[in-house]
């Protein structure tokens, strides 16, 4: 599933194909047709992304919201000669009306038509996002110092923290040696402001360059005379789909363990199990 930088990058992708500009809009295999008629010729006015939310705005406050899931994907095309017929499952069409550009999204889990309230009311049920500006990271403390729930799990809900996936879970939990079992509650706040302040600077950079990169410049392939990593996910990462592996810091073999349904990794050296003091 996208993780929270993906879905900012392409809402920066299709303000600047589209933003400002009348567009054509189309459910070529019919899903969202009769909300697509309604959004026809109109001006698309913006778009942003909330976590793994995505909400291209409209006039009379109007809002697609699209969810991509496990097996979506949008596809925006920018400065085209010309623009092609659609190919597959295309649920919705954008097309500026121009003829300079145009959007594909196929096998989302969600692609609707909103209202200011509804879209209001998923970003309510949302935990803060660190790539916003807007974003208050103390919200998510508040549900995770009362929580007895792994911390592992509760970087993956996204009423805790918005746009934050398997890779960013795994990844910032190494990079700041704390077990991925330890409950919510028994984090001390100093810890979760550094992993909040190190998910703003890892997603933003996520956004700027489309991939996931986490190791420090002293592990990097070049630092360490090792060769790139070789995965369709792509980046430079310490566990996430290393298991079996070296860990890059202590050599340690990188675990993984199923926790909530996701595959999660962690090295077990580096992340020593927390033992919870005994009661004085």
């Amino acid at each position: 599933m996208p993780e929270g930088h993906t879905l900012h990058r392409l809402a920066g992708e299709l303000d600047r194909a589209f933003a400002g500009h009348a567009v054509r809009v189309g459910s070529p295999q019919g899903r969202f047709a009769d909300a697509a008629v309604l959004l026809d010729g109109q001006v698309l006015e913006s778009a942003e992304a909330w976590g793994k939310h995505l909400f291209v705005g409209f006039p009379g406050e109007r809002f697609v919201h699209v969810h991509l899931g496990l097996y979506g994907k949008l596809d925006v095309h920018d400065g085209v000669a010309d623009v092609p017929d659609p190919v597959g499952q295309v649920r919705l069409r954008i097309v500026r009306a121009d003829g300079t550009s145009y959007a594909d999204l196929r096998g989302a889990t969600a692609c609707e038509l909103l209202t200011t309230a509804q879209r209001d009311a998923i970003v309510a049920r949302s935990g803060p996002d660190p790539i916003r500006p807007d974003a208050d990271p103390a919200r998510g403390w508040e549900r995770v110092r009362r929580s007895k729930v792994a911390i592992g799990a509760l970087l993956m809900d996204q009423s805790v923290l918005a746009g934050v996936g398997n890779v960013y879970r795994a990844e910032v939990l190494f990079r700041h040696r704390i077990d991925p079992f330890r409950p919510g509650s028994t984090l001390r706040r100093s810890q979760w402001q550094a992993m909040w302040d190190d998910l703003v600077l890892l997603m933003a950079e996520g956004v700027r360059t489309g991939r996931i990169d986490t190791v420090r410049p002293e592990h990097t392939p070049e630092a360490m005379g090792r060769p790139p990593r070789q995965d369709d996910h792509g980046g430079e990462v310490y566990v996430y789909r290393r298991h079996t592996q070296p860990c890059l810091v202590c050599g340690t073999a990188v675990r993984t363990e199923v926790m909530q349904g996701r595959n999660l990794f962690w090295c077990p050296r580096c992340q020593r199990r927390h033992r919870p003091r005994p009661p004085q």
